[in-house]
């Protein structure tokens, strides 16, 4: 979760990266981006547990931000709202549920994996 201008919004990604904020900066068009305080997001998932919320940003009024890495994927993988559930999804049809805007998707959001 990361603040855009002040405003909530998602940025997806392999687990194993961090977020890019120029990039993610460059992307969004904006002039601040920060990493979300917990706090500040906890009580907008209420059907999931804290830190496992699903990526349909779209749903809660947010812009979802894409790695373009994801995209190369047949399948992607993430947490289906708890730590022991997961959720296994073709990303075109990610893509298409999430209605990521195209060249917000298309855009290197990450940086050095993380621990390499």
């Amino acid at each position: 979760m990361v603040k855009i201008n002040d405003k909530m919004a998602m940025a997806v990604l392999p687990a194993s990266h961090k977020v890019n904020f120029d990039r993610l900066k460059k992307a969004a068009g904006a002039s601040k981006v920060k990493l979300a305080h917990e706090q500040e997001f906890r009580d907008m998932f209420p059907e999931s547990e804290v830190g496992v919320m699903l990526f349909f940003g779209n749903l809660y009024g947010m812009e979802v931000f894409v790695d373009e890495s994801l995209s190369q994927d047949e399948e992607i993988a993430f947490n289906a709202g708890s730590h022991t559930e997961l959720i296994k999804l073709a990303y075109r049809d990610f893509e298409s549920l999430v209605k990521t805007k195209g060249d917000k998707v298309r855009g290197e959001l990450r940086t050095a994996r993380i621990g390499g």
